[in-house]
């Protein structure tokens, strides 16, 4: 099986790690691996801001490059899901762009989804003695649907103890451009989030989305919490 490799933006940026250990696994699987450095960002900064006509031109340029991709995967619930969800709605319906978007997103898997739905995977071997909890973002549980995928990874690495988060599908306040426009009611919400996550005693808080972590994971530096952020594609290379 051949796929094409979504980065997102802020993997690109700041994470490159998950990255590398998204691809490395897939390999690992036995799943030959593109990138296509003409790739860029999904649109979602704009689309959430009001800027459609620019996320119409993001969007095309999406299309054209991951045009004849059979499976496209990304490490992000939420890029994921603006491409599955909200491509075809940049278009008029019945419209050839709106007929390619629409194909495409058919082809658009979140990492978890795809080991588990596609590759019908469950465990890959990995080894992790220490306590875990899960945070389930936005776009991963409401758009797309994603709940017991990574919950079936987790579980079955060796030696792993998974509790689950109280309220663990409660939006970690970040919501791209929403933590900027409401910074209070974001820093109120990721408090509230950790908050749960200290009371789970967990060492380590496991996501699809980097964005989650990166705020989650700040609201813990900042509060010198005794817990440590890791995206679930490291989680599996362990």
């Amino acid at each position: 099986m051949k796929v094409s490799f979504f980065a997102t933006c802020l993997v690109d940026q700041l994470y490159p790690q998950v990255g590398l250990d998204s691809v490395n696994l897939l390999k690992k699987l036995g799943v030959e691996v593109e990138y296509d450095e003409n790739q860029t960002c999904c649109g979602q900064p704009a689309y959430n801001t009001g800027y459609i006509e620019e996320t119409r031109k993001i969007a095309r340029q999406f299309i054209k490059v991951f045009r004849d991709k059979e499976y496209i995967i990304s490490p992000s619930g939420s890029c994921a899901a603006m491409i599955k969800c909200h491509y075809p709605e940049l278009f008029e319906a019945g419209s050839p762009e709106y007929l390619d978007a629409k194909e495409l997103s058919g082809r658009v898997y979140e990492f978890s989804d795809f080991l588990v739905s596609v590759l019908k995977v469950k465990d890959v071997g990995a080894r992790f003695p220490h306590r875990v909890t899960f945070h389930d973002s936005c776009h991963q549980y409401r758009q797309l649907g994603i709940y017991e995928q990574p919950r079936l990874l987790i579980k079955n690495v060796r030696d792993i103890e998974f509790v689950e988060l109280e309220d663990s599908t409660r939006c970690c306040g970040f919501g791209g451009t929403f933590a900027v426009k409401f910074a209070d009611v974001s820093a109120a919400m990721v408090k509230e989030k950790v908050n749960r996550i200290t009371e789970s005693k967990a060492d380590y808080v496991i996501a699809t989305d980097v964005s989650c972590l990166m705020n989650i994971g700040g609201c813990i530096t900042r509060n010198k919490k005794p817990v440590k952020v890791m995206h679930l594609a490291q989680l599996l290379m362990q």
